[in-house]
């Protein structure tokens, strides 16, 4: 996991993103992949906040989904800097 290129991707700006692939059958859920990723490569939390806001903006949301998912998650980051 530490040659990883997320963090390196993150640095050149591209719209990178965590997920989870099956969950159920491969035990890979959403929650462990972030903290697996942070811990490996010493993300930040600025780093972990964009990794969620790209995973928003990235999906198949409706526009108005997508919009209220990202207030959420502003506020969240904003109580938790």
């Amino acid at each position: 996991m530490e040659k990883n290129p997320v963090k390196r991707m993150l640095r050149k700006g591209l719209k990178v993103t965590v997920n989870s692939d099956d969950p159920a059958y491969f035990g890979g859920y959403i929650n462990e992949n972030y903290q697996s990723v942070y811990d490996a490569l010493n993300l930040t939390k600025k780093d972990i906040y964009t990794l969620a806001k790209n995973s928003f903006e990235g999906s198949f949301l409706r526009d108005s989904k997508k919009q209220m998912m990202l207030e959420k998650l502003n506020i969240y980051a904003e109580k938790n800097e």
